[in-house]
């Protein structure tokens, strides 16, 4: 099989980005990125985000989570520390988030360190989904191998009439992670590949530094 995607080509040429125009915090910029992105560009789920961690086989894998909460602390997601991605941030917390949004022609690519946020703080996200919702966090062990497809509805359709008219409690293989950032970088779009790059470095007094890199 061979595909030739040489011909495939764009120009890029929906904004700039300046080092004279920037904040000192990086949070700051991706705040406005965020909200401008979410106001003016039809994105699906504008907070769909890649997570990349380092497996306990020793390669690196990258997969698709949301983000749902985003402070000066760092950004927060939800998972089953049981599944492929919680072991391997149980090993190395090391790891990197990237946001591609091609309607913007914008991609921020950010390392920082992962940890479980506090218990209290995941049940009150837990509670707040829908019961179907929390019903699949019990249903699936994620990661693990399955028979079939079968496999999972059975198991959903004993925990709809076992918890029926009752509250479901978060289990506790399931609940979140704050990535707390050390580098983020952020990309925009310019037009003969010159992109504009700036990335802010987390220092020892924990100030940021930022430089323009080359495309």
């Amino acid at each position: 099989m061979e595909n030739d995607l040489s011909n495939y080509r764009k120009s890029y040429d929906k904004g700039a980005l300046l080092l004279e125009d920037v904040p000192e915090n990086p949070l700051e910029l991706f705040q406005k990125w965020f909200y401008e992105v979410d106001k003016y560009f039809s994105e699906d789920e504008n907070n769909a985000m890649t997570i990349s961690t380092i497996g306990l086989d020793g390669f690196p894998k990258n997969r698709v989570v949301l983000l749902k909460k985003f402070t000066y602390e760092g950004f927060i997601f939800y998972t089953n520390y049981e599944s492929e991605k919680g072991k391997a941030i149980a090993k190395n917390p090391n790891v990197c988030l990237s946001f591609f949004w091609h309607g913007a022609e914008r991609q921020i690519i950010i390392k920082g360190k992962a940890e479980k946020i506090a218990k209290n703080l995941s049940d009150g996200y837990f509670e707040s989904r829908p019961k179907g919702s929390q019903l699949g966090a019990l249903v699936s062990n994620q990661s693990e191998v399955i028979p079939n497809r079968g496999f999972l509805e059975e198991r959903l359709k004993t925990l709809e009439s076992k918890f029926k008219g009752i509250n479901v409690e978060r289990p506790k293989h399931w609940g979140g992670y704050i990535v707390k950032p050390v580098a983020l970088e952020f990309w925009q779009g310019r037009p003969n590949r010159l992109h504009d790059r700036i990335r802010y470095s987390l220092q020892k007094d924990y100030n940021w530094q930022i430089d323009r890199l080359s495309p």
